[in-house]
């Protein structure tokens, strides 16, 4: 059973990729969907966020406003690596219990890790390959401007609290390329496919 990362910086495209996999019948552990079941009204990783950011993190009925916390958290390097201490290294934890149980029960095809802090979590560890979702900076700030409706200026922010594509792209194995539209990613997926097929 290969593990395979699959990461990208924000706007890149990588939940494209994720989503068609997931399409294809590929097991797909997607670390943002684990951190959002750890911080569900009531949690304690919530209750630690609270203390930390304050309750301008909350809605008026107690869930986390996501798009709130990550203002915060993308203008601060300090408070980003707050957010990482309370919640990345428990999803890390249990990225690897799954992949653990899945050996354990001997499954065979390729499992993926989508998480688009791979690198900075650690998560890269646990892969054999990882596949690096890429596209240019103008392109991935039109995405994410249409996607969230905020400014250029906080994409860029974000961005650039980001790991950069430079350093990204040399500690991955595979890049996609994700700058000519959908039919184009997919060929370059199915290639890797065939690819990592033949390697077993």
């Amino acid at each position: 059973m290969k593990v395979i990362g699959l990461t990208g910086g924000i706007g890149a495209g990588k939940s494209t990729v994720s989503d068609y996999l997931l399409d294809k019948g590929f097991t797909v552990i997607d670390a943002d969907k684990i951190a959002r079941s750890m911080t569900e009204k009531g949690s304690e990783t919530l209750q630690a966020l609270t203390e930390a950011f304050g309750e301008d993190i909350l809605f008026t009925d107690g869930c986390l406003d996501r798009k709130k916390l990550a203002a915060i958290v993308f203008s601060d390097e300090k408070k980003r690596l707050v957010l990482e201490e309370l919640t990345t290294k428990k999803v890390v934890q249990i990225i690897e219990e799954k992949i653990t149980g899945l050996q354990e029960e001997g499954y065979e095809a390729p499992v993926f890790i989508d998480a688009p802090l791979l690198f900075e979590s650690g998560a890269d560890k646990l892969c054999d390959a990882v596949w690096l979702v890429d596209a240019s900076i103008d392109i991935r700030i039109r995405r994410v401007m249409a996607r969230d409706d905020v400014t250029s200026e906080e994409v860029k922010r974000r961005i650039l609290n980001q790991m950069s594509s430079s350093e990204k792209i040399a500690r991955s194995t595979d890049i996609i390329d994700n700058s000519k539209g959908k039919e184009a990613l997919y060929e370059q997926v199915e290639r890797l496919l065939e690819r990592y097929a033949e390697t077993k």
